[in-house]
């Protein structure tokens, strides 16, 4: 088999080479108590698109930086119990989507929620107000001003605060939540199980968002990460920055957020990736405490897999 990255005897292996700041968990805490201090004026909205046997809704909530953040909502009609839910986030400059790939869960009888995240392609605010570049992505941006105004970590806030405001939906099961998505979406899944630790179960998918060192090094700061290339060559040419910008961008690194998962994993991957290379998911995976599984597909990029979609179904499917 051609290898982009590492063999897969030493992947099983890799921890993952971007620096962890010294207050990590420190800054995380911080941000869970600005998150769970904001008001999130919860508002549920009959949407335009409706359907047999669901009830769809536009979902509008305040995050932090007070940014209107929505997502869009369908719960299943008919259920007297308590279920189910799962929380599904997009790729990089996308959105929610349509409301047709949402029903088979509403039609198994989870309720779901699928967030846009801020700034991106769907209807959720970007309050702005960061000190230094805002030019080409969303990793960079607050990187020159305070840690805590980094806007990813304003996204992972998001998809745990949505989660815990599914969780509190009364005809939801809190202790039967899941989450999943591919690429950022795969990133944003890890962020949201490790810093909401009620999700029972995971599925990403190609997880972008891990590891930005290893990119670097690499030569693939380009495509999903070019930001990184762009502003190395913009405001650090000669690298004299290099440590404190990888430090930096470690608070927003899954793979150091990723021993805080609780639920049970199942993630996929293509050995022939080299959008999000395996090095950087593995870095990530092997932090993972809880029960997992990996299925790798050796022949595969940064894409859809054969089958995936099917047993991420399925393994979801179990919390009914």
């Amino acid at each position: 088999m051609p290898l982009i990255d590492m063999p897969l005897e030493a992947l099983r292996q890799y921890q993952g080479k971007n620096p962890r700041p010294d207050d990590f968990d420190r800054y995380w805490t911080d941000a869970l108590a600005e998150m769970r201090a904001v008001d999130p004026n919860l508002e549920l909205i009959p949407a335009s698109f409706q359907a047999p046997g669901v009830a769809c809704y536009d979902l509008y909530f305040t995050g932090v930086r007070n940014a209107r953040l929505h997502a869009k909502y369908v719960r299943p009609l008919g259920r007297t119990e308590p279920h189910p839910a799962v929380v599904i986030f997009h790729g990089y400059s996308g959105s929610s989507g349509s409301w047709l790939d949402k029903l088979p869960y509403a039609a198994m009888g989870f309720s779901v929620a699928a967030l846009d995240c801020r700034g991106q392609g769907g209807q959720s605010q970007e309050t702005g107000g960061v000190l230094g570049t805002t030019f080409r992505g969303h990793i960079v941006r607050g990187l020159d001003d305070k840690p805590e105004n980094l806007l990813m970590r304003h996204n992972f806030l998001d998809t745990a605060q949505l989660a815990g405001l599914v969780m509190d939906m009364p005809e939801v099961d809190a202790d039967r939540v899941a989450a999943m998505g591919g690429s950022q979406g795969g990133g944003l899944t890890v962020a949201c199980a490790a810093l909401e630790p009620r999700i029972a179960r995971l599925a990403p998918r190609c997880p972008f968002l891990s590891d930005y060192r290893r990119v670097w090094e690499m030569d693939l700061a380009k495509d999903a990460y070019e930001e990184l290339r762009t502003f190395f060559r913009q405001f650090d040419p000669t690298h004299a920055r290099e440590a404190e910008i990888f430090t930096r961008l470690g608070y927003i690194d899954i793979a150091h957020l990723a021993p805080r998962i609780q639920g049970q994993v199942l993630w996929a991957a293509g050995l022939m990736d080299t959008i999000c290379p395996p090095s950087t998911q593995f870095a990530a995976y092997n932090k993972i405490t809880s029960p997992k599984d990996m299925i790798l597909y050796p022949d595969y990029g940064h894409e859809s897999y054969p089958g995936f979609d099917d047993q991420a179904f399925m393994f979801l499917g179990e919390l009914l």
